[in-house]
């Protein structure tokens, strides 16, 4: 059995991750808690509503309900992107080089390196924002579809059209798709491939019981795992089409106990699977294997996150209760 190091917080947790194997705690509260030769906390937020991971310089990007964006180092130094003024900041992004996505309302607004920033208004609220994995491009989730801007070139977004509000939205890691979770319990795709002038093929993934809040790529993005089922939903996205026409995987299987959170293996095809009993199960896309990280908790499981390495993974629940799992134990 995995050894478990436990954490206590005061909370919901919002987000979790590792920076130089040091793992973090973002809580609702507004602080962000590591575990580096001791509990130790930075006070980023009154209130923290968003958290990313910006892999390019090795820090942590957090929104608030105060109006500000901080940049957190890996040794808990917390300093201002940009502060709006008390607007709620629920979106956040992190992006090539060193270029910063943050929306509140209907507009994204995008801070370069240089420290310019840049705004792309739309039609209506953004819910959600994701960089392309090459180039200076950011997707902006929102009603009836995902709006594509170049950041450094004027011109006009694609907009990528689907009736209905979608929340949330992620890049496949090669640049091929653009995913969204949407509010009526399904994901809908974009091959974004086509010729110039002609329409992107799309794709709806439906059949889940509940909302999908969690979404994450495997390590070579040939599957797309997502939460809202009493299984771990796990998407082909290996042939040119995507997902069409092919039935997911369906790994971790409970009888009516929800999945809350996924996160995919960095180097190895298997996916951590957060229960919203607390339970966190390793499950293994190759034959289905899997293997008990944690047994149920106090609350469901809100974040998780993997080390660079593989070998550790921290969690966070909705009450509070957090950890990392030592998988070598």
């Amino acid at each position: 059995m995995p050894t478990v190091a436990p954490l206590d917080l005061e909370g919901h947790v919002v987000g979790v991750a590792f920076l130089k194997d040091v793992p973090f705690f973002a809580g609702a509260a507004g602080a962000v808690h590591r575990l580096d030769h001791g509990h130790k906390t930075t006070e980023a937020h009154d209130g923290l509503l968003s958290f990313v991971v910006d892999e390019a310089n090795d820090t942590l990007l957090t929104g608030g309900e105060d109006g500000k964006v901080m940049r957190i180092s890996a040794h808990g130094t917390a300093s201002l992107v940009a502060d709006t003024g008390r607007k709620w900041i629920a979106q956040v992004a992190a992006g090539p080089q060193g270029a910063v996505a943050y929306a509140y309302g209907k507009t994204t607004h995008v801070r370069l390196f240089d420290g310019t920033t840049r705004e792309f208004p739309e039609q209506r609220t953004v819910e959600g924002l994701a960089f392309a994995p090459k180039g200076l491009r950011i997707a902006a989730a929102r009603y009836n579809g995902v709006s594509l801007h170049w950041v450094a070139m004027s011109g006009q977004p694609v907009d990528l059209e689907w009736k209905g509000a979608h929340t949330g939205v992620t890049f496949s890691p090669d640049g091929r798709f653009v995913v969204t979770a949407m509010q009526e319990n399904a994901l809908h795709g974009w091959k974004l491939d086509a010729k110039p002038g002609a329409e992107a093929r799309h794709m709806r993934m439906t059949g889940y019981p509940a909302k999908v809040k969690s979404l994450s790529w495997s390590a070579k993005g040939k599957w797309l795992a997502s939460s809202g089922a009493p299984a771990a939903i796990v998407w082909p996205f290996q042939g040119k089409d995507g997902p069409m026409g092919k039935a997911p995987l369906e790994l971790g299987t409970r009888a009516n106990i929800m999945v809350t959170t996924v996160v995919c293996h960095p180097a190895e095809d298997i996916v951590a699977i957060g229960y919203e009993d607390g339970m966190i199960l390793a499950a293994r896309l190759a034959d289905s294997k899997e293997v008990l990280l944690r047994r149920p908790g106090k609350g469901a499981i809100t974040a998780m996150a993997w080390s660079k390495n593989g070998r550790q993974l921290a969690f966070g629940s909705a009450a509070g209760d957090c950890g990392v799992v030592d998988i070598a134990g």
